[in-house]
């Protein structure tokens, strides 16, 4: 019997991804990681299955090239590749994944992924409402305020921006940026979804006599935010706090004027598990290209990006988009 052709490396890629795609679950799988990342066990609770078949089918998609997996601590959670394993084969990766986009999920996966973000949004309130008097110490753990702030105040005075009229800040915290955008802008809307700290927020800026600055106690999905046109918007380190980052910057996006733009400060990827129970952190940071590729789903284009190496061995990111 002849000898069997050596197969070509970018043949078994096109049958890799053939054959990743040629499933129900699995495509659905790769709609529900559209702009999120999740567990084994928090996927086998979305889609109802247990976890041995779950993982079978998560290998032939990482074996694909459609998904990444990245560990957290003891945690794994997988999250849809940005790029495929041959660049010959990313147009047909993006088509795959621009079709699942325009599925409609299912109303029973839709039910337990919305509950699923509910859970993880409860999680995030409790710690907060729990730790509020302690929020500087929390914070110092891992990057203190003020190793960000005069880089995140310098960005802002230096870029230019057409007007300068309404700056949104979501996630204030205690109030410090506030005391710097209230000099920088005409109004300021302060957002939060932790009473706690809004208060916090509200006595801090009450106590500098500030009088041009709008609070709003909900989240990004607020009524009140569809109406904003805001010039500037800051997210300074929330997002690995939040259970969806990527919808926060698309619900950021949308209530931007125009010439808008979102100024994003975060920690960079690591692996310092303590985080999550000592910070109330949902994520150990982001890579660099997670944050632009939420922006680009945004409809937002990387601008400017500034990186800092924190003494505790923490790396932020100080990240600039705009409208592409």
């Amino acid at each position: 019997m002849p000898d069997q052709p050596q197969s070509d490396p970018r043949l078994t890629a096109l049958t890799n991804l053939c054959k990743a795609s040629a499933d129900t679950l699995r495509l659905l799988v790769l709609r529900v990681l559209r702009k999120d990342s999740f567990g084994v066990s928090e996927l086998c609770s979305i889609f109802d299955i247990r976890q041995p078949a779950l993982s079978h089918h998560l290998k032939v998609l990482a074996n694909a090239g459609l998904i990444t997996a990245r560990r957290e601590a003891n945690s794994i959670y997988y999250r849809r590749s940005q790029l495929g394993q041959h660049a010959d084969l990313e147009a047909l990766q993006n088509s795959i994944f621009d079709a699942v986009d325009e599925i409609d999920l299912p109303a029973d996966i839709q039910d337990r992924l919305a509950a699923m973000h509910r859970q993880r949004e409860e999680n995030s309130s409790n710690f907060f409402r729990l730790n509020a008097h302690k929020f500087h110490q929390q914070q110092d753990l891992i990057a203190s305020y003020t190793q960000y702030a005069d880089v995140v105040a310098d960005v802002l005075a230096d870029i230019h921006l057409e007007r300068r009229g309404t700056v949104l800040e979501v996630g204030p915290g205690d109030g410090a940026f506030l005391l710097e955008l209230a000099q920088m802008f005409e109004h300021v809307v302060a957002l939060d979804n932790a009473p706690a700290m809004l208060e916090q927020a509200r006595g801090k800026t009450s106590a500098a006599r500030l009088k041009n600055i709008e609070f709003i106690l909900d989240d990004t999905r607020s009524k009140q935010m569809q109406s904003l046109q805001a010039d500037c918007a800051v997210i300074n380190m929330v997002l690995h706090h939040t259970p969806a980052p990527g919808e926060v910057l698309h619900d950021v996006a949308s209530c931007l004027a125009p010439t808008g733009v979102v100024l994003v400060t975060e920690l960079c990827k690591h692996d310092q598990g303590w985080a999550r129970e000592n910070c109330g952190d949902l994520w150990l940071g982001f890579d660099p290209q997670e944050l632009t590729h939420w922006a680009q789903d945004a409809g937002l284009a990387d601008i400017a990006s500034v990186y800092l190496a924190q003494r505790n061995g923490f790396q932020v990111q100080v990240r600039l988009f705009g409208h592409a």
